[in-house]
């Protein structure tokens, strides 16, 4: 029996460590000039992994903290790919586009807001400059089921698309009015029903935990419901309540948002409903069919954590195209221009439109191995960290250790092994938060982040 009581300690502001460093760190330090140079001079043997940022939605869901614009107008939509296929051309003459592709992700706002003749376009653009697609490559598109026709259905399965994510969050009638994304059950339904039609045989699902009015059995119900349609794998993120970053969020009534202590029982139940409903729990907020690669992955310890969460697909440097999207090689992180007109401007001088990002220093790099190791893995081979990078662990980490020890509880230290059990998995954030150099340096009343329970 977990003392839930008793976690609620541990609800801290904290990362949530898509990336190492932390978005917050990135800076104008790492120049364009740097960011070009670290383009050209790519280890050629690396393959590559897309992300297109796609930013439109006809209306705010309160909830969301991605970087969107809202839209209903035909003519920004045609604009911005326009502005696409100019950054793809400027990228083309700094980036070796013949490697290998290993993924290819069209994020958002609302991919499938644009309709099935910008979507081909947009895909033709990107496969103009980009030719060297692996067999097993993995193409998948985020999409609304609000916003999904067989036309649209049709151009994606058409260029290889074999992966789809359903943003659901939550069944719940009064959740959704609250959240303002009106979406029934039978929408998302006949969504999923489509793609299964078509051959997509790996369908993610989105839900999220600690939204307004959510209680432990009304998310039970939500959880009942999206076990009934069956996606092969799901993400079940906590909301992240940032309302002093995104003006929506401010409409919501905090009183109404389920305590630290509902949260983490939600967390647990779900947890024990899908894995006794034969899945397997990946990483801090996945789930997977025990068939699924992503499971694969993570039994022979090779999961791999960016951006878009949970990966296969270790080992590639990801390229972020359009607006706010952020690449991450092997030494460095950029990020474009969150502001339209910033990124149309410098498009228009003939430049790349990066904003910020970061060099890793050799700290940044051994840091990133351990974090994303605990956060991919619940488990961190000391051993291999030693020999990848030529320190002795427990003497580079004294002080961090020193930190680890307070969540004893949650660990089992050896001299070959971090492994986190069960109830840790809970709080692996505030785990990896113990390894996060910069945060340190952050009195905990000044960190701007979503909190970890």
């Amino acid at each position: 029996m977990v003392d839930f009581d008793a976690y609620v300690k541990y609800s801290r502001p904290g990362p949530r460590y898509t990336s190492y460093p932390t978005a917050p760190e990135f800076s104008d330090k790492f120049t364009y000039d740097d960011y070009i140079r670290e383009l050209k001079n790519r280890d050629k043997t690396r393959p590559l992994s897309l992300y297109l940022h796609l930013p439109f939605c006809r209306s705010a869901c309160y909830f969301c903290g991605c970087n969107v614009v809202y839209t209903s107008k035909e003519d920004k939509k045609e604009r911005y790919i326009d502005y696409v296929e100019k950054e793809l051309e400027i990228l083309s003459h700094h980036l070796d586009t013949s490697a290998e592709v290993l993924q290819m992700h069209f994020g958002g706002g609302t991919p499938t807001f644009f309709d099935n003749k910008q979507l081909d376009r947009i895909i033709r653009a990107i496969k103009a400059k980009f030719k060297n697609y692996s067999k097993e490559a993995e193409i998948s598109c985020e999409i609304d089921p609000r916003f999904l026709s067989q036309a649209q259905l049709d151009v994606l399965v058409g260029h290889g698309f074999n992966r789809i994510s359903y943003g659901v969050q939550d069944f719940d009638d009064r959740v959704q009015k609250e959240i303002h994304r009106i979406q029934p059950y039978e929408v998302t339904k006949k969504a999923i029903e489509m793609a299964r039609a078509m051959g997509i045989k790996s369908i993610n699902m989105d839900l999220i935990y600690g939204l307004p009015l959510q209680t432990l059995d009304s998310f039970k119900r939500t959880l009942d419901m999206t076990l009934t349609l069956d996606p092969d794998r799901l993400a079940v993120f906590n909301y992240a309540h940032v309302p002093w970053l995104k003006k929506t969020m401010r409409k919501f009534d905090e009183a109404t948002l389920p305590s630290p202590k509902t949260k983490l029982e939600i967390l647990k139940y779900t947890a024990e409903f899908f894995i006794k409903n034969g899945y397997k729990m990946i990483g801090m907020d996945h789930f997977a069919k025990p068939d699924d690669e992503l499971f694969t992955a993570l039994a022979n310890g090779t999961l791999h954590r960016n951006f878009q969460g949970y990966t296969t697909k270790g080992g590639a440097d990801l390229i972020g195209i359009g607006l706010t999207s952020i690449g991450e090689c092997k030494r460095h992180y950029a990020q474009n221009f969150k502001d339209m007109p910033e990124y149309e401007a410098a498009i228009d001088r003939g430049v790349l439109p990066y904003m910020k990002g970061i060099y890793l220093s050799e700290d940044d790099l051994i840091r990133k191995a351990v974090i994303m190791s605990l956060m991919s893995n619940f488990a961190l081979d000391i051993k291999a960290i030693e020999a990848e990078f030529g320190v002795k662990f427990f003497d580079y980490f004294k002080d961090d250790l020193k930190e680890l020890e307070k969540l004893s509880e949650f660990v089992h230290i050896t001299p070959e092994k971090i492994s986190v059990n069960e109830t840790g998995t809970l709080i692996i954030r505030n785990i990896a938060m113990c390894f996060d150099a910069y945060l340190k340096q952050i009195p905990e009343n000044l960190r701007r982040f979503s909190k970890t329970v």
